[in-house]
């Protein structure tokens, strides 16, 4: 990355800019300042006290090496609906039964290969900003540099990036909108499952979630749910402790014959753009098993769930 200083930016010094008007966490300006070549001006290194002067061009190593890529991240050309992408950010549609990214069993089948496929020319490393389970379809965003990873990072435990799921549920909700709240572990002897437990139990952690119902047809309905916190399997936990799991969902529901999955959908996105600050929404489509099952439900068409209704959820 280069930087021309210009009137606003002469006498002020690197860190300055690098932590004011770059953003970069304490972290990355560490590595840069040990890092061959990491801080230069003018092409000679400098130090981070380093006053600038106008025309002074800072050069600054960020951008990743051979040495950051996993050796156990494969390429594989893999079908990945690209939603949003520039320099700085890619969002994806991810497909269902689809790791976000390799483990045990899922080596060369996941959105991380995927990506790696779509970035084959560059250096690329794998920096999701959020995660979706396996079978949980729909936007998913991932940082393409060091400092946008930093910065998103720092967007998603401000609470600044906002996600929406579509979820179609076995039962219908008491109140046609809410919050659940609840307290959330790893459920014992467990490495997958999550459970709601008492206040009183020491390893549990804050869940909210808010909803509304978009329709129902008196027995099975759809939801619109906005996670505020970002537990694992938060959602289809919470559902499931009003009575109402997620349909097709094996691990806290039941299965169902009309999908084969759970029905959950991560259909947009509002994050702060990690470079000039501007909010973006990304919308993903609902996949064809999610359509066939709300046809199959008699609840209406995805034409009409993907409008928004009223205000955000809040």
């Amino acid at each position: 990355m280069e930087l021309l200083t210009d009137k606003n930016r002469a006498g002020r010094t690197v860190r300055e800019v690098l932590q004011k008007e770059l953003g970069f966490s304490s972290n990355l300006i560490k590595r840069l300042k040990f890092s061959e070549n990491g801080i230069l001006v003018n092409g000679e290194w400098v130090t981070v006290r380093y006053e600038l002067r106008e025309g002074d061009v800072l050069s600054l190593a960020v951008e990743d090496r051979e040495r950051d890529v996993s050796p156990y991240l494969i390429p594989v050309d893999l079908p990945l609906p690209i939603l949003y992408e520039d320099e700085w950010i890619t969002a994806v549609n991810k497909p269902p039964d689809m790791p976000a990214h390799p483990s045990q069993g899922h080596r060369l089948d996941t959105a991380a290969n995927a990506l790696a496929h779509h970035f084959r020319d560059r250096v690329y490393v794998f920096r999701p900003v959020n995660r979706l389970d396996r079978d949980t379809s729909g936007c998913m965003l991932t940082s393409n540099t060091k400092d946008a990873s930093y910065k998103m990072y720092t967007a998603m435990t401000e609470g600044r990036i906002h996600k929406e799921y579509l979820a179609v549920l076995d039962g219908v909700p008491e109140k046609r909108e809410g919050t659940l709240l609840s307290l959330m572990r790893r459920k014992p002897n467990s490495v997958i499952e999550r459970e709601e437990c008492s206040p009183d139990c020491p390893d549990g952690k804050r869940a909210e979630t808010r909803y509304r119902v978009l329709a129902d047809n008196g027995r099975e309905s759809v939801v619109a749910a906005r996670p505020v916190t970002g537990r694992t399997h938060q959602i289809r936990v919470q559902f499931a402790g009003i009575g109402c799991p997620v349909t097709g969902d094996t691990l806290y529901g039941k299965s169902s014959p009309l999908i084969a999955r759970h029905a959950l959908h991560s259909l947009r996105t509002s994050f702060p753009h990690p470079m000039t600050g501007e909010t973006l929404t990304v919308e993903a489509p609902l996949p064809a098993d999610m359509t066939a099952l709300l046809e199959a439900l008699g609840l209406p068409g995805a034409e009409l769930l993907l409008q928004p209704e009223g205000d955000e959820l809040r």
